[in-house]
């Protein structure tokens, strides 16, 4: 299992900072041949983000270059255009499945330019599925890593050598540049920049209003060619729910098995099916996101949340919330504490 690739060399982007001050503009560019999944996916996530008081937290925009067809049939009409661009903190590149950038490797030039502006100013871009093929084909992926659909893998590697693809991440986070896999994964990554931008607390909130998992990490493995579990009763998700109720209890793989009444090789083998992972990344997962939780809704002591999240430790904590999004405890703290309000 690889892990999520996190910000190296390249700078969180000012549209990070700006995010958490409110009046945050997503522009989302729908281009040729539009995903219409990815474009609703983005608009959707990022339009469900709101504060203790539902404020939302996202003005989000659909801007392009006129009328589009969709893979799915129809054509849309984005209500702004690329100027759009000019002053968004976020821009956001839906999946292009039937657009030039994966048949040829070609990009209209206004398209290319006007990237290339918001990437210079420091906005933060974002592309959903095969939406990677319009940066890389822009510019802005040479050189570094980034995540597309599977499916779509061998042609846009053909296309763009230059990028450093990986297929098989759910999504690349590269500080500046955000890149998802195909459908679901583009919603993940958007749940993880609001996480990122807002914290734990606002990105579940987020997830539940759209009826999404709240957290998949980007280095879980894409479902490649897997065939969907039998829904035969004998699943992994009534012991999944029983684990998020002992998160601070020593639960272990044999005792999940147990659990689940399989053996430990056919319980890891049927976990690994349903969730892309094992159980013990999962449950390390769980707890984490728990922690980050604790850390945003509570005063509790850092020994404390780590022993509530089942980390253990202060010492172990750190070390995993840093792996995981590369902060420290009390800094995310200070960070994403949200002040408790009256009625809320």
């Amino acid at each position: 299992m690889q892990p999520t690739v996190r910000p190296g060399h390249h700078q969180q982007p000012a549209a990070h900072e700006r995010a958490r001050t409110g009046s945050h503009r997503i522009a989302v560019l729908p281009l040729e041949g539009v995903v219409p999944f990815d474009l609703g996916a983005a608009t959707q996530v990022f339009g469900a983000a709101r504060d203790a008081d539902r404020n939302k937290l996202y003005d989000v925009v659909v801007c392009g270059t006129g009328p589009v067809r969709t893979t799915a049939g129809f054509t849309i009409i984005p209500d702004h255009d690329l100027s759009m661009l000019e002053t968004a903190d976020t821009v956001v590149v839906p999946g292009v499945d039937a657009g030039s950038t994966v048949t040829d490797g070609t990009l209209r030039e206004d398209v290319r330019e006007a990237l290339r502006a918001a990437a210079a100013r420091g906005a933060r871009i974002v592309s959903i599925c095969t939406g990677a093929s319009v940066l890389a084909a822009a510019g802005l992926l040479d050189g570094r890593p980034a995540a597309t659909h599977w499916l779509w893998g061998k042609r846009i590697g053909g296309l763009y050598p230059r990028v450093r693809w990986n297929l098989d991440v759910l999504f690349v986070d590269d500080g500046d540049i955000l890149t998802s896999a195909g459908v679901g994964a583009g919603a993940d990554l958007c749940l993880h920049i609001v996480r990122n931008d807002h914290g734990a607390e606002i990105a579940n909130r987020a997830a539940r209003r759209c009826v999404l998992p709240p957290w998949r990490d980007g280095g879980q493995a894409q479902f490649i060619e897997r065939p969907v579990p039998h829904s035969d009763g004998t699943g992994t998700a009534p012991t999944r729910a029983w684990a998020l109720d002992r998160l601070a209890d020593p639960v272990s793989l044999e005792g999940m098995a147990e659990h689940a009444r399989m053996s430990v090789r056919t319980f890891t083998r049927r976990f690994r099916e349903e969730t892309g992972t094992s159980p013990r990344q999962w449950l390390l997962r769980q707890r984490i996101a728990h922690a980050q939780v604790l850390l945003e809704s509570t005063d509790l002591g850092v020994e404390t949340v780590a022993r509530r999240s089942g980390l253990g430790s202060a010492t172990a904590l750190r070390q995993h919330l840093q792996e995981a999004i590369g902060v420290a405890p009390t800094a995310y703290r200070r960070t994403f504490r949200q002040p408790a309000r009256s009625g809320s």
